[in-house]
């Protein structure tokens, strides 16, 4: 990219698109930023970012980064009624697409074999890490598509993610990122498990968590969600119940698919879904640790 097209557009401002958006600022990028709360796109003000009250308003930035919740708003605001493709104007470059949300594979491929005809440049990067740990430059991509748009967009992705990996074709970058939240999840519910037992066996939850730190059962989740866990810390969420609910779901119906089932992951999205009955899908994931706290045998 050119010092001159150091413009980047970002769709949606909540956990992962204010991280993005500090990122690409912190680089140099001049960035404009469109959420459909106004207020979320209106704050990143504070940081340098432009806020503009339509999706169509960003189609002339060299690219577009997606932060968006799930594979319907990637869609929404790609093809749908004042998206992104409506707002090309005839005979226009459209931007490269950056989607960094987690999104079913499969359709987000369909996306690209739709749109491609019309010009659509599509990327994802799911970046594997918590919001803050995105901010703080240590989140991982994991890129599919075309490696010539890659290495066109490669300063946005530097700034987003200085470290990743290229998967191949449109739809192998979700389906690493299933994966791999697959293994993270499960390594949260372990973690948080392991705090209860602890904690019903008479240890602090602090005390032990120094302990597993120490021990051979260590996993990077008790550096990201231990703390939070052990102080009972969920409101100030770095990565949502909803979210990981969404991506278990994805899961569960990608393994469905291909006849393989997942029995821990069906039990973790029982759990979560259990979270959610209770009105407490913002809550940061870490909250996993109160949901078998709650399972108590009374019998």
């Amino acid at each position: 990219m050119a010092a001159a097209e150091r413009i980047c557009g970002v769709v949606g401002a909540g956990l992962m698109g204010s991280a993005v958006c500090a990122r690409l600022r912190g680089a140099g990028f001049d960035v404009s930023v469109f959420d459909v709360d106004p207020a979320k796109a209106a704050a990143l003000a504070a940081i340098g970012a432009r806020p503009v009250d339509s999706i169509a308003a960003l189609a002339s930035c060299p690219a577009v980064v997606l932060a968006v919740f799930n594979t319907d708003q990637v869609e929404a605001v790609v093809e749908g009624p004042g998206g992104l493709l409506d707002g090309i104007a005839a005979g226009g470059a459209s931007p490269v697409v950056i989607c960094t949300s987690t999104c079913d594979p499969d359709r987000l491929e369909a996306l690209d074999r739709r749109q491609a005809p019309r010009g659509l440049r599509l990327l994802e990067v799911p970046v594997s890490g918590t919001s803050r740990q995105v901010a703080a430059g240590s989140g991982v991509g994991l890129v599919g598509g075309d490696r010539a748009t890659m290495a066109a967009v490669a300063p946005v992705l530097d700034a987003i993610c200085p470290e990743r990996h290229y998967l191949g074709a449109v739809g192998n970058g979700s389906r690493a990122k299933l994966a791999v939240n697959l293994v993270l999840g499960l390594n949260r519910a372990a973690m948080a498990e392991g705090l209860v037992f602890a904690e019903r066996l008479g240890l602090e939850r602090e005390a032990f968590l120094a302990v597993a730190r120490g021990s051979a059962a260590y996993s990077a989740v008790m550096e990201t969600k231990g703390p939070l866990m052990a102080r009972r810390q969920f409101s100030d969420p770095q990565s949502r119940v909803d979210q990981s609910l969404k991506d278990f779901h994805l899961m569960i119906e990608q393994a469905g698919a291909r006849g393989q089932p997942l029995p821990f992951a069906e039990v973790y999205a029982c759990m979560l879904e259990s979270c959610m009955a209770l009105g407490e899908g913002a809550q940061d994931n870490a909250l996993i640790v109160e949901a078998i706290a709650r399972c108590r045998r009374t019998g």
